[in-house]
Order: C-alpha cells, then sequence, then structure tokens
C-alpha cells in the first residue's frame, strides 16, 4: 500500500465532496428522506457517495469498499478494507447546525490505520499522513495540502474535559459521565468528537449507543494517529473493524492517560 498516494486521494475526495455537499446545504431548500432504519438521507448523502466511492475505485480498484449508502456493501467479510461515511450528522446537516463530517478510512487487519475528517462548514479539516501522524490543515484548503498542525493528544491529570453527542445523550450516559472528576463536558456532533480528543480540546469521549463502522473509523484513525485510544465500553479491549454487520458495541475513545472506570 502506498500510503502517500492514500493520504492524498483521501484528502482530495474529502475535500471535493465537501465542497459539493456545501452547494446543497447553502440551497434555500432541500428534501429530507427516511431510509428503512428511519436515518435521515438527503442529496448531500447521496451526491457525496457517489464522488467518494467513484474515487476510491478507480484508485484502489484491489480493495474491497464499504460505504453506508450502499447496502449491498455492508455485507461482505472484510478485515482489511476502505469505509465510508459520506456525511457523517445528517442530523446536523438538515438542522444547519454546521457539525457534520465526511469521513473515509482505510482498516487493515481490523484497525483503522488511515482516515480523513473534513468538517465543510465550520472549515476543519483532519487527516493522517503517510507515515500515519495525525494533523489539522489549516484552511483554505488548495490542491496540494497546505500548512498542517501535528496532533497528539492531551495528558490530563486532573479534572477531564469530556465531549458527547448532541443528539444521543441518555440517562445511562450521563451516569456514566458523572463517575468522573469532570471539568467541563461539552456537545458535538458527527466525527468530530473523535478530533477533538485527538486536537486535546477534550479528554474523553464515551458513546452508550448504535453507532456503525463507518460512523467511527475515520475519526477512530485520527485519534490513534495522535497518541489516543478507542476501546469497547464491555471490556476495555480495542475496538475491532470488519465486525458482522459492521455494527459497534459502546465504546470509549480517549487520551491515554485517562483512568477508564467501568
Amino acid at each position: 500500500m502506498n500510503h502517500e498516494s492514500l493520504a492524498n486521494t483521501f484528502r482530495d475526495l474529502a475535500l471535493r465532496a465537501g465542497a459539493r455537499i456545501m452547494e446543497i446545504y447553502e440551497a434555500d431548500d432541500f428534501d429530507v428522506r427516511a431510509k428503512s432504519d428511519d436515518s435521515p438521507v438527503t442529496a448531500a448523502d447521496e451526491a457525496a457517495d457517489a464522488l467518494i466511492s467513484d474515487g476510491l475505485r478507480a484508485a484502489f480498484p484491489d480493495l474491497p469498499l464499504v460505504t453506508e449508502e450502499q447496502a449491498d456493501t455492508h455485507g461482505q467479510d472484510v478485515d482489511t478494507f476502505l469505509i465510508v461515511d459520506p456525511l457523517d450528522g445528517t442530523k446536523e446537516f438538515v438542522q444547519r447546525r454546521g457539525q457534520f463530517t465526511v469521513n473515509i478510512a482505510l482498516v487493515e487487519n481490523g484497525v483503522p490505520v488511515r482516515g480523513v475528517v473534513y468538517a465543510p462548514a465550520i472549515g476543519r479539516l483532519f487527516y493522517t499522513q503517510a507515515d500515519g501522524q495525525a494533523v489539522e490543515e489549516t484552511g483554505p484548503f488548495g490542491d496540494a495540502p497546505g500548512e498542517v498542525t501535528p496532533l497528539s493528544v492531551a495528558t490530563p491529570d486532573g479534572p477531564l474535559r469530556v465531549v458527547a453527542s448532541k443528539s444521543h445523550r441518555s440517562p445511562e450516559l450521563e451516569s456514566y459521565i458523572a463517575k468522573y472528576d469532570v471539568a467541563d463536558s461539552v456537545a458535538a456532533g458527527s466525527s468530530l468528537k473523535f478530533c477533538l480528543v485527538a486536537t486535546g480540546e477534550a479528554d474523553l469521549y464515551p458513546r452508550l449507543g448504535r453507532t456503525m463502522e463507518w460512523d467511527t473509523a475515520a475519526g477512530d484513525a485520527v485519534l490513534r494517529g495522535a497518541g489516543g485510544t478507542v476501546v469497547r465500553f464491555d471490556d476495555h479491549s480495542p475496538l475491532g473493524y470488519g465486525k458482522p454487520g459492521f455494527e459497534n458495541p459502546y465504546f470509549i475513545a480517549a487520551a491515554p492517560s485517562v483512568k477508564l472506570v467501568s
């Protein structure tokens, strides 16, 4: 695998998909439909998915592709593959709150090793470079990568900064967060939560709710590339990928210095 080519392709496709998403986002109106699981889907999801999946299949024809918007890719039994959520945070998109992301990742042997997370409405672009180091690129974004800041998780030794979902708060989640000494708790949408831990803006992101691997793989890769960890909630073992149906258990993303509680 040529990781330099991979990183450039991921970045290019994420930026192009983000531009297409923003064209629809900034329109006066757009249609919202419900998928079979009652989750929302828009023309932006579908346009971004077509652009990304076509680009990945052309660039990496030998790698299996799993993408949220193509149900026929969900039945594969693979441990090394590309995985895409073309628009994570569709509820954020529909409600015009801005915190939605484009997500593309490479999973190798069940581990997300490279990824890109792009939040076009707020101008934040996170990705892993060829060597696996996670960075945030400072815009404006051109054809070639611009100035980047290497990312490294925080090393808290006191009260924690917790980030959690805007749309999926629950009594179970609140009860879990209450087990920690918390300095601040903020809400964020989509896979941005992983990136806030990766940049050191937060220390802990617990998710006690249903997610799919395409929701998490790119953010997981960015966080791992910044020295962070993503583990299962039940036994604190590493979160693996390529699971049947690509469904995740509850998980915790954190800086390694955070002492996790059960």
